[in-house]
């Protein structure tokens, strides 16, 4: 591969590392054999021009041709490892738009896009040569190799987070990047093998879901295919010779599925193309390690299209093939009445075929299989602005507003990838609106997620929902089909809990934006109480000193005191890494290295404690619900605060091993202001006026019940019967217990927690 300073938009390497990447992977064969079988056509110019002149008028041509002589002329003397020119390359990725008809903007932009990384081009000579337009593109297309960071993630991250933002302004932006990356995987093999395993991972990752969610299927199965084969050549390499094998059996199923299928529908007068396809390598081994199953357990490693010249005669074909083969139930999906989220249409139908084999076949019109094959470009309108929006159009421009909605409330760079590499999952679900408008959804999705994606400030004043006209709560997962309906109060706000369950992007950040902001005081408060209680350990006064503050915020990028300490309270920060970066400051050592390093002298902090007054900002945990007397800790969760777990939680001990640095030991306070909640499940025989008697009794006992829920034993004598109750502490808890116990009807009364 041909890794030029634009593929690393998500390299996790380093920016030093970008120069040996370029070199090492300039190293495609003279003929353009890449090492693991693939070729590589060499690209030419005059291949490019024929190309071009089928589209572009002479004026553009004129365009295009002076940004490959400025492009030749910067690369000039800068070669592959395989001896071709740099400009190969280019001129490659420039074939591939040309391939899809882009216009002249974008091909002079994929003649351009490393020169200002490779040859240090400002982007104001590029606006002054070719316009704005042009150097916009580019510079969407480029890296952050300049600007330091403070991680690696940070590095991929900001530089995916520019990318995407680029491509919503202009999603010409990722149409060349997509070309970019093809050609660079189609000339990947001479780099390491370490290499080769992280450009793959992440065009499998990243560059992949994009494609498939831009509907560029061919792109989509290319690049699933070579990044397969670089993560796994082992396995690429047997599979592709079982395939090539099965090629010869399977020859005479295929030869007399399609004889057959061209015969009935020539005889019932429908006009088709049909013609087997296989199903790509990386398709079949994901089906294999999916559903456990062996090579010659993949039956469907063959399928069949059928291409027919009208809307109407897609139904009609799949009557026909109904009548020629038995179809498997359940094995049917209609993508032209509800398509996919990348604009994908056609129907779908496994048959039983000759020998009891399965075949799948997809039925789509010319236009159907247009957009299947190229997406997004299939469409492209650049050259008339005014024309109306296809719905694949739509689909992904409201798509592409998304991520600037996402931008706007995400805190950080990484933040916004993680947001938004949850929206790049193909399976989806889709339902319903109550004025029937069909609304797409990620697999998984809840009725929460819903209502960001009508409107956040739906999302935010949510209280309750209707799924299919019954009451449902918001964390209730869709299903296909579902009609949903909102209902919302205007004083309801966001929840840290709703985090735990909705599922988009959109809604992540929509919900992190406000706790952010609304609860801002309390979390500057607590941050504040967690930086004390660190200096303190450290032996440092926590009124800082003017200066001393100044030099801290210079040195962390926080614009104030109050900023430092709210990123503290939300988790951002640690306390105790701020606190050692400020001993360093008094010690004059700037980066705090002298402190930081020596674990042997961490401080044991004394408990933080938990007076109940500190709102949302701290959060008892809903798995094990602790409250007064029992012994606690606390996780510092990224943007949630601090969650409060009993020590002895099962869930808390498992997350601790994972990230022990975000966690602190906590203590409660003395005269808490509220009652808190926990659950008891009580085995009681099932007698009449039992749940009275205890109901009455939780009441006797001074505690308030918020849910009551009850399982039938097998011999129906039994009845358990779970309870949420609010209690002062353990006393008041083992009080309450107690008093139950004495029922003559409760065989067994217990704490339940998880």
């Amino acid at each position: 591969m041909n890794l030029t300073p634009t593929d690393s938009t998500l390299s996790v390497a380093l920016p030093n590392r970008a120069a040996s990447d370029r070199s090492a992977n300039r190293n495609t064969d003279p003929n353009g054999a890449d090492p693991n079988g693939a070729v590589a056509g060499v690209a030419s110019v005059t291949q490019l021009n024929a190309k071009l002149a089928e589209y572009l008028t002479p004026s553009e041509l004129k365009k295009v041709k002076e940004a490959y002589r400025f492009s030749d002329e910067m690369h000039l003397g800068q070669m592959r490892k395989s001896g071709e020119p740099y400009i190969s390359h280019p001129i490659a990725v420039a074939e591939i738009c040309a391939d899809w008809k882009l216009d002249a903007q974008a091909i002079m932009a994929a003649l351009l896009h490393d020169v200002m990384e490779d040859q240090d081009v400002k982007k104001e000579e590029l606006i002054e040569r070719f316009g704005a337009p042009v150097a916009t593109l580019v510079d969407g297309l480029s890296k952050l190799d300049k600007i330091e960071f403070q991680s690696q993630i940070e590095i991929q991250a900001e530089n995916f987070r520019k990318m995407l933002l680029a491509m919503a302004r202009d999603v010409r932006v990722i149409l060349v990047k997509l070309a970019d990356r093809l050609h660079n995987m189609r000339t990947l093999g001479f780099m390491s093998p370490e290499k080769k395993r992280r450009i793959a991972r992440e065009t499998m990752e990243v560059y992949v879901p994009i494609a498939h969610r831009l509907g560029l299927n061919n792109i989509y199965r290319e690049l699933q295919d070579l990044a397969f084969s670089h993560l796994y050549p082992v396995r690429y390499k047997t599979l592709s010779k079982a395939v090539k094998a099965a090629r010869g059996n399977r020859r005479e199923v295929v030869s007399k599925i399609l004889d057959s299928v061209k015969n009935t529908l020539a005889a019932a007068g429908v006009q088709a193309q049909v013609y087997g396809r296989e199903k790509t390598l990386f398709g079949i081994y994901r089906k294999m390690r999916n559903k456990h199953l062996s090579f010659s357990q993949v039956l469907d490693v063959y399928g069949f299209r059928v291409v027919v010249d009208s809307f109407a005669n897609c139904y009609v074909a799949l009557g026909t093939l109904h009548a020629l083969y038995k179809p498997m139930p359940g094995k049917f999906k209609d993508y032209i009445a509800i398509p996919k989220l990348n604009g994908y249409q056609s129907l779908h139908t496994t048959l039983i075929g000759p020998y009891g084999t399965p075949v799948e076949f997809q039925i789509r019109t010319q236009e159907m299989h247009r957009v299947a094959e190229s997406g997004v470009a299939a469409h492209w309108l650049y050259k008339n602005e005014d024309a109306s929006l296809s719905d694949l159009q739509q689909r992904t421009h409201a798509w592409l507003q998304s991520l600037l909605d996402i931008q706007k409330q995400t805190g950080d760079s990484a933040e916004f990838l993680e947001h938004v590499k949850v929206d790049l999952f193909p399976d989806s679900v889709y339902v319903f609106t109550p004025k029937s408008k069909i609304i797409a959804l990620p697999r998984g999705a809840t009725v929460l997620d819903f209502a960001y994606t009508i409107h956040t400030d739906i999302g935010d004043q949510s209280v309750a929902a209707k799924v299919n006209h019954e009451p449902a709560a918001l964390r209730t997962e869709l299903r296909n089909g579902d009609i949903v309906e909102i209902v919302t109060a205007p004083h309801s706000r966001p929840s840290p809990n709703w985090l735990t369950f909705v599922r988009t992007g959109k809604a992540r950040s929509a919900i992190r934006h406000h706790l952010r902001t609304a609860n801002l005081s309390e979390s500057t408060e607590l941050g504040r109480r967690l930086l004390a209680q660190a200096l303190t350990a450290l032996a440092i006064e926590p009124d800082l000193d003017p200066g001393l503050v100044e030099r801290l915020l210079n040195e962390s990028s926080a614009k104030s005191l109050d900023e430092l300490h709210a990123d503290i309270g939300v988790g951002k920060r640690m306390a105790m890494l701020v606190a050692r970066h400020i001993a360093g400051l008094l010690e004059g050592a700037h980066d705090g290295g002298a402190v930081n390093d020596n674990a042997e002298r961490t401080p044991r902090l004394d408990p933080v404690i938990i007076t109940g007054t500190e709102g949302v900002s701290v959060q008892l945990a809903p798995c094990c619900q602790p409250i007064p007397g029992d012994a606690i800790m606390g996780q510092l969760r990224r943007d949630q605060g601090l969650m409060v777990h009993a020590i002895d939680c099962d869930t808390a001990k498992r997350q601790r091993s994972k990230e022990p640095d975000r966690w602190i030991e906590l203590a409660w306070g003395s005269d808490l202001p509220r009652r808190f909640d926990c659950r008891i499940k009580i085995l009681v025989h099932n007698e009449k006026g039992v749940l009275a008697r205890i109901a009455a009794e939780i009441g006797e006992s001074d505690a308030n019940i918020t849910h009551v829920g009850m399982d039938n034993d097998q011999d129906h004598s039994l009845t358990q019967l779970r309870f949420t109750i609010q209690v002062e502490d353990r006393v008041h808890l083992a009080r309450l217990m107690r008093n139950i116990r004495r029922i003559p009807q409760v065989a067994r009364i217990l704490r339940e927690r998880g």
